[in-house]
């Protein structure tokens, strides 16, 4: 850690001390932020031992053993991480989901399922997020462990990696709806929702949102069925896109890449005849330049008069969840933890997110002017 930090780290882990009761865990807590924000390629209980000069047995009592109330924390990194970047109108939650490849069976919630880090099926943990995004910056503000079945419906399985009587099956949606309804709760300052197809085509969490007057863009499959005045009733998705004319598409940019502007083809249809005053419901449709036939869909629930280029805007926000997997396994070690049970893995996801909620209000700092260091030397191109 460069010398510039010294100062923002120890304010930053001083909002922490006060959910660990002891010295012990407080400063051992501080050591492993420590460690996840070092230069160690891999950030495991030995190397993060190895950095604070302490055993293993250390880090492992302070995953395992020491009482502190993960949730509690997560809830402080949230509001650190709102403090600094929070934007009530620009401000957009981002609902998806990481996978951690894992060997055995006994690691919390492990199963052969399909990873999208690794692109297949495969023996892993996968975890629902809620990343928060805008141009100040961005970091993930709440997680959930996902049970499969073979876990939930096994009590005696459950025990054994000590997850409680208490903790039922959840699809993905339903934990991304929990994590959406505490983000409301807690009065996150936000002005959209958006999230990927698995999300997107549960009806019962876009029902939630437009209850609740929550502007969204959420992907859909092209199968999707939506009510149309076009086809008198229902209609997919591609089928109602399909009889868009050539000049109802437009090229837009859907923000900055590595390589520029994210530039696709969008057009929009209006559904839902009955509109509720005052707002809208469209169908969005993205479309490659390179490749016509490869088409993404999205429903969007936003106030009447909502330009296109802002449903364009929030429907390219995704990328910025996947720079935080990117950055919080590259360089807060999100995915390097080596812990089977239940309350470790918490703990050891909610320090990866503070310190990468660190970087992210350093950045924020520097973005402004605010600081002249650099913040890291970086490991990878997202740092």
């Amino acid at each position: 850690m460069t010398d510039g930090w010294s100062g923002d780290f120890a304010d930053f882990t001083a909002r922490f001390a006060d959910r660990f009761g002891r010295v012990e865990p407080r400063r051992r807590m501080v050591s492993y932020l420590r460690g996840l924000l070092g230069e160690a390629e891999r950030k495991n209980g030995w190397t993060l031992a190895e950095a604070a000069d302490d055993g293993p047995q250390g880090m492992q009592r302070l995953l395992n053993h020491y009482q502190w109330n993960a949730d509690a924390l997560r809830d402080d990194v949230r509001d650190a991480v709102l403090e600094n970047i929070g934007d009530p109108h620009d401000g957009v939650l981002i609902l998806d989901e990481t996978g951690f490849l894992k060997k055995g069976v006994r690691s919390a919630g492990v199963t052969r399922q399909y990873s999208g880090t690794a692109g297949r099926i495969e023996n892993s943990q996968v975890a629902v997020f809620l990343a928060y995004g805008c141009n100040r910056g961005r970091a993930l503000i709440d997680r959930e462990l996902y049970l499969p079945k073979d876990w939930t419906s096994n009590r005696e399985r459950c025990r054994a990696a000590g997850i409680g009587d208490d903790v039922e099956f959840a699809t993905k949606p339903d934990i991304g709806l929990r994590m959406l309804k505490r983000a409301v709760e807690s009065e996150v300052p936000f002005g959209w929702v958006t999230a990927d197809e698995l999300y997107g085509q549960t009806g019962r969490l876009r029902l939630w949102l437009e209850e609740n007057d929550i502007p969204h863009v959420l992907a859909v499959p092209k199968s999707q069925m939506v009510m149309t005045m076009e086809f008198f009733g229902q209609a997919r998705a591609h089928e109602l896109i399909g009889r868009l004319p050539d000049e109802a598409w437009q090229r837009l940019s859907c923000g900055d890449g590595a390589h520029g502007p994210r530039e696709y083809n969008w057009a929009a249809a209006p559904i839902r005849p009955w509109r509720r005053e005052g707002w809208d419901h469209w169908l969005l449709a993205r479309r490659s330049i390179s490749d016509p036939t490869e088409i993404a869909y999205y429903i969007c629930f936003c106030p009447t008069g909502t330009p296109l280029e802002k449903l364009t805007e929030i429907a390219g926000a995704r990328w910025m969840v996947e720079e935080c997997f990117q950055t919080a396994k590259n360089e807060a070690g999100l995915d390097h933890y080596q812990v089977r049970g239940y309350t470790p893995w918490y703990r050891h996801v909610t320090l990866s997110m503070a310190a990468l909620a660190f970087l992210a209000i350093l950045r924020a700092e520097t973005k402004k002017g605010t600081r002249k260091f650099e913040l890291m030397k970086p490991s990878c191109p997202s740092a």
